[in-house]
């Protein structure tokens, strides 16, 4: 797993938020008395969980020591349980199980989710919930070119193992999985037209993006001069790949969403 830099994953807040909110609208739990986020990231996000459900125990779930720092720091009245810990490896409290749970651009990151995604279907009691959201955009030029770099550098075996070309399943298997156990299904794609820096500040926005996120195993496996000319290699193909207009720089970024709830159809 990737280390995490918590500052540059909220540069685009505005951007990575919007799924989290559109994927939870589709959630139709109204009481349940515990909610868990696996990989819940610096926080702000499984906050709102408990604005949504106050009455219930939330506890967040993330692998990133830096990012559950970021989390309690700002969950300034301990409304939520923060845990670090591999969503992998996570297993639903047999006392209380959850209710809810909601996973959010974290599953890309584990392989062999699928599998995961029964086991924690299993868990849950009838008229639970299941939620989840991750990237489809593997194919798109940010990270096509990201992995063209990674090929031509010297230590193309080790940067290239360190990536995956398509770690996500398409929409239809996510709709058998959760059809397994779940009488309602709801999966759906969206393709964002992403506007990143109106206002001209970064000299190329969608390189701070995948700083971010994409290019995070790569970063950790560089250090020193070797990071920079990799970065300056992927920063001049990115700026060409994804011109900037008068409004902005314009990024495409296609997300699968999948909600289940478990037991019959009503």
């Amino acid at each position: 797993m990737a280390t995490w830099d918590p500052a540059q994953y909220e540069r685009f807040a505005d951007h990575r938020n919007r799924p989290f909110h559109e994927l939870l609208a589709r959630v139709g739990a109204e009481s349940p008395s515990q909610v868990v986020d696996l990989g819940c990231g610096n926080g702000p996000l499984t906050l709102s969980l408990a604005d949504r459900w106050p009455d219930a125990t939330i506890i967040g779930v993330d692998s990133s020591p830096d990012m559950i720092e970021r989390a309690s720091a700002v969950d300034e009245n301990a409304r939520v349980q923060w845990q670090l810990a591999d969503v992998a490896a996570w297993e639903p409290g047999a006392a209380t199980p959850a209710e809810v749970i909601v996973t959010n651009a974290t599953l890309q990151w584990v392989p062999g989710h699928l599998q995961l995604i029964d086991r924690w279907l299993r868990a849950l009691p009838d008229g639970g919930w299941f939620a989840m959201q991750v990237p489809g955009n593997f194919d798109a030029p940010s990270h096509r070119l990201i992995r063209e770099v990674a090929r031509e550098h010297d230590r193309a075996g080790e940067l290239t193992g360190a990536l995956r070309d398509m770690p996500v399943a398409s929409p239809q298997e996510y709709a058998d999985a959760l059809a397994e156990r779940c009488g309602h299904v709801d999966v759906w794609e969206t393709t964002y037209l992403q506007l990143l820096d109106p206002q001209g500040r970064q000299s190329n926005p969608v390189l701070e993006w995948v700083k971010g996120t994409a290019l995070r195993p790569l970063l950790d496996a560089l250090d020193g001069a070797e990071r920079d000319r990799f970065l300056a290699a992927v920063d001049e193909r990115l700026a060409a790949a994804y011109p900037r207009k008068a409004y902005g720089t314009p990024m495409p970024f296609r997300r699968i969403f999948a909600v289940g709830r478990k037991g019959a159809l009503a």
